[in-house]
């Protein structure tokens, strides 16, 4: 099949995005600085993540089986929800919709979905009750690849070879499913905050999963203008590793701060739009029973720190387990995050990039004429800094005198410690001169 030009999408997202005449307000997510990404389905039953019908590789006449036994009798959208005010997250990003295809509500558009399990009931319609009654706002995951349909076009797909699919795909039909699902997920569970897309690196050419070329035509045009049409406040992101396109309202790095490239998967360049980091609790997106690698609650406030300090949001995930309860190891660190952010919030909600991106030694947020300066590593002596308009600082959680010096010539300001800092996170809050904005 020939592949798709990247330069020509472009063209058609351009060409669509004039008939726009609205796009959705993004102030409250660029406000909120941490949502809760929830992975969950019937691979929570096999307990080796949600990739794990692509990685034994497991046929997808036997993969169905899992629709008799994915049972989340203890399921509660009450106490995920409170779970994630008490963390402090602001927005929930759930999987409507996984690679393995299942559906996580009662969707007339396939026979694989929640509905036909032994539990039987709706997930999506219990959780965006409760989000809309308690005022968090929902995000639904789609994927845009599927391993189980025949007519989803895995000739080319790089994911999902050994699922025993032998009828040949059929692009438009797949197309068409998609859309009507959408449309499903946007007329159905009241006020959706955003659709978060995942896949379209599965019909790409490298390994490193950054192509501008496709093998198939994704009609982002049209599914955007689907989306915005139904819910013009409805945002749109697509996880795709590579520079937003026209009709996406924020940009997603996978396991990186914005500028940062450690996980191989977040090169891309960084954009105006909105930011969001995405990251996991453990080390698997979906619940895995041997993953015991729960990151410490400094490294995760240390994250949301960073993040907040390039002026992005941090998605921190959890994999529920196959009952549909949050593991009790996740809600620990959530509830110790929640804990600090009642104490600090005002230091990372509504704040901006300060006067420096993230450094080895810590972060700087900024709202209005303030600069909160958070000091992550502990060993730090000294720290010097250039503040345009600088007038006082103080700490906020150091029970000492502040020690600093401003050098008349160059404006640098000089902070010295003498071993008082914090181990979690010492943070100085610097005023600055100007008008309030």
């Amino acid at each position: 099949m020939k592949k798709i030009s990247y330069s020509l999408i472009l063209l058609l997202f351009t060409i669509n995005l004039f008939s726009q005449t609205q796009k959705p307000d993004t102030k409250w997510l660029e406000e909120a600085r941490f949502g809760l990404f929830i992975h969950f389905g019937p691979y929570s039953v096999l307990g080796d993540g949600e990739w794990v019908m692509n990685n034994r590789p497991i046929k997808g006449s036997d993969y169905r089986r899992l629709q008799d036994l994915f049972n989340p009798h203890a399921f509660d959208a009450r106490e995920w929800v409170k779970i994630a005010k008490e963390a402090g997250v602001k927005y929930i990003t759930f999987t409507s919709r996984h690679h393995d295809g299942f559906s996580n509500w009662d969707t007339r558009q396939s026979d694989w979905n929640i509905m036909n399990t032994p539990y039987g009931k709706d997930l999506i319609k219990q959780l965006a009750g409760e989000c809309h009654k308690e005022g968090i706002r929902l995000v639904f995951y789609y994927s845009l690849l599927d391993w189980m349909r025949s007519d989803y076009q895995y000739e080319t797909g790089r994911t999902g070879q050994d699922t025993g699919r032998t009828e040949k795909s059929d692009w438009n039909s797949y197309l068409t499913f998609m859309k009507a699902q959408l449309t499903e997920l946007l007329t159905n569970y009241g006020p959706v905050a955003g659709i978060w897309f995942d896949g379209h690196w599965d019909q790409t050419s490298h390994e490193n999963r950054t192509s501008h070329e496709t093998f198939v035509d994704w009609h982002y045009p049209e599914i955007y203008e689907l989306i915005h049409r139904l819910q013009p406040e409805c945002l749109v992101a697509n996880n795709h590793h590579l520079p937003p396109m026209p009709g996406e309202d924020y940009q997603i790095f996978e396991r990186d701060v914005p500028g940062e490239n450690k996980s191989g998967l977040s090169g891309q360049e960084v954009s105006r739009l909105p930011l969001e980091t995405c990251e996991t609790i453990s080390k698997s997106w979906g619940f895995s029973i041997t993953d015991s690698n729960f990151k410490p609650v400094k490294e995760l406030l240390h994250l949301l720190i960073r993040t907040a300090g390039t002026g992005a949001n941090l998605l921190l995930n959890t994999g529920p387990m196959p009952n549909g309860q949050i593991q009790p190891e996740c809600v620990e660190r959530l509830k110790k995050m929640g804990e600090w952010l009642q104490q600090y919030g005002y230091t990372i909600y509504g704040t901006q990039q300060g006067v420096i991106p993230p450094q080895p030694w810590g972060a700087v947020t900024a709202k209005g004429n303030t600069q909160y300066v958070h000091i992550l590593d502990k060993t730090l002596s000294t720290l010097t800094l250039n503040i345009p308009d600088f007038q006082s600082a103080r700490w906020l959680n150091v029970d000492s005198k502040l020690i600093w010096k401003k050098d008349k010539k160059t404006g640098n300001v000089t902070f010295t410690f003498n071993g008082e800092l914090d181990d979690m996170d010492s943070i100085i809050a610097i005023d600055c001169a100007g008008k309030k904005k």
